[in-house]
């Protein structure tokens, strides 16, 4: 084994390097031996040479972090030290066949992981984060969104101080062990990338309810809480069944597994995460006590809750290929939970909120120093980039796609964009082409939106021609300067426009050029730097 280690600078990584992996993965079988300071880790990957990729010799490259390596065998061949290479977080293995199976024991130290990420302990509880790069930290594994595997999870520990024990899937096994320890084994016939994985283990209390699908499939619904807080856990689960039943009535989407599981940590640093199955929340995101939570508690409770299960389809059965596309999950997924909150709210209250939102945070980042596309073209440390205008902004040009397309001309986009990329990695240019194949519409301009930062400003002016009666409405766009960016084409913005008659109803609209005029609102194309609309018939 060669290991070399030196600090090295932080280095960007750009998305014009981008390049598919050299090997698939197609399942991982892991087997975890809880310890409070020296948890064991057992993982078996079943690996196929991506033929596309693999002509000449490359090393099968693994990522690590804060590890202890035990072992390594390749095909049950245990490997010499001249067959491995760690170099930084990085172990990388030369030769290896088109086909085979590693298995690679390592430790680490759930008790002194401070930072939250990877395998830690949430006050007397073990807890994980993966996402964007954790699982690095808890074995070595290509850790790249664009990698995605089906996972078998064993999990064994003391029953006394763990007799729950969870990961993502349908639970499988379960059974007591020698010496007052216990397992449960649990498998996910879903391919997934490492950053969806999870495992959580404790003394938790559960709360159950049920859920029958559209087609008539019963799901289990567990929420797992500390016990003193079991009875603050009602406003979640029905948030949860309204989601369930919102997506499968909005967007088709039906859950897949037998089992959908939240669980409620107080230690947990990213607020929630869509772990296949099993859903990681910080409480405050879960927990409601009808005595003394406000109505705001509440919202952001059926927001976060419907946000985090949306992910099961947009996040999980697709999702990204690499962290550039950030976007493509979170940018779709914030729109679908501010239309499910329309739903379930007032649809104009949740807009005006929305729309405050972005004018008061989104719009002060687009304008600084920070400013970014909403797919950045670099980055040093990923989790930068988790900002309002990868997941705010983002919803936006999804919502301008809608208003571009219209609520059916959409619906049939992402119905392609699902059926299409079921099980895939993909990206923004993926998402558009769905919306593009799936309507006609040419979108070429509208990818702008993803590649410009900054926020255009639109100036518009009106005349009317009494003679003529005509309605003249002049549109001019304009985008400042941002770093990196001091010249911007014009973008493709939808204009929603309606004008009123003297009995206040809706105005009928005849666009010069068209053949008929038609009533209420009109969407108008603006896609140069000055476009100018003239409505005729105007009395």
């Amino acid at each position: 084994m060669s290991d070399i280690r030196s600090e090295k600078k932080p280095q960007a990584i750009y998305l014009k390097d981008y390049r598919p992996p050299d090997y698939r993965v197609e399942t991982v079988n892991l087997q975890f031996d809880l310890d409070e300071s020296r948890t064991k880790v057992k993982s078996l990957l079943t690996v196929v040479c991506n033929h596309d990729r693999c002509e000449g010799i490359h090393p099968f490259v693994l990522q690590g972090r804060d590890l202890k390596l035990l072992d390594v065998k390749l095909d049950g061949q245990p490997l010499s030290e001249h067959d491995y290479r760690i170099e930084g977080e990085t172990l990388s293995i030369i030769p290896v066949p088109d086909r085979f199976v590693l298995e690679i024991e390592t430790e680490c130290d759930p008790a002194a992981n401070t930072e939250l990420s990877g395998l830690y302990r949430s006050g007397s509880m073990f807890c994980t984060q993966c996402e964007a790069e954790g699982f690095r930290k808890i074995t070595y594994y290509p850790d790249r969104p664009d990698v995605l595997a089906k996972f078998m999870t064993t999990i064994v520990a003391d029953k006394k101080k763990y007799p729950v024990l969870l990961s993502n899937g349908n639970l499988i096994g379960s059974g007591d062990l020698q010496d007052g320890r216990h397992f449960a084994k649990w498998h996910d016939p879903f391919p997934k990338p490492a950053y969806l994985f999870a495992l959580v283990a404790g003394d938790l209390a559960r709360i159950e309810d049920r859920f029958t699908t559209l087609s008539g499939r019963e799901v289990t619904l567990h929420i797992y809480v500390q016990h003193h807080n079991r009875d603050k856990c009602g406003h979640a689960m029905d948030s949860l069944k309204k989601a369930m039943k919102w997506d499968e009535e909005t967007y088709g989407r039906e859950y897949d597994l037998d089992l959908f599981m939240i669980v409620a940590t107080d230690d947990f640093n990213m607020g929630a995460m869509e772990n296949k199955g099993l859903n990681i929340f910080n409480s405050k995101y879960v927990l409601a006590d009808e005595r003394t939570a406000t109505d705001s508690d509440f919202q952001g409770i059926m927001g976060v809750v419907g946000h985090e299960y949306f992910h099961n389809w947009s996040g999980d059965r697709v999702t990204c290929r690499d962290w550039f596309q950030l976007s493509l999950k979170e940018g779709f997924t914030v729109f679908r939970d501010q239309q499910f909150m329309e739903d379930m709210m007032s649809r104009g209250v949740e807009r005006i909120g929305d729309a405050n939102l972005l004018r008061t945070h989104q719009f002060r980042e687009d304008a600084g120093p920070m400013a970014h596309p909403v797919r950045p073209e670099s980055y040093v440390e990923i989790n930068n980039f988790y900002t309002m205008t990868v997941y705010n902004k983002g919803a936006e040009v999804i919502r301008m796609m809608r208003t571009l397309l219209g609520p059916e001309g959409f619906r049939n986009g992402a119905d392609l964009y699902f059926s299409r990329h079921d099980g895939q990695a993909v990206t923004t240019d993926d998402f558009v082409k769905a919306m593009e194949d799936a309507t006609g519409t040419d979108l070429v301009q509208f990818r702008l939106w993803y590649t410009q930062a900054g926020t255009p400003e639109l100036t518009v002016t009106r005349r009317y021609d009494p003679l003529e009666k005509t309605y003249t409405v002049m549109i001019r766009q304009s985008c400042p300067a941002t770093p990196g960016q001091p010249v911007k084409k014009p973008f493709h913005i939808p204009v929603a426009l309606g004008l009123l008659g003297k009995d206040g109803k809706d105005a009928h609209l005849h666009l010069m050029g068209e053949k008929h005029a038609a009533a209420g609102t009109r969407v108008l194309h603006v896609r140069r730097e000055e476009e100018r609309f003239t409505f005729i018939n105007m009395r």
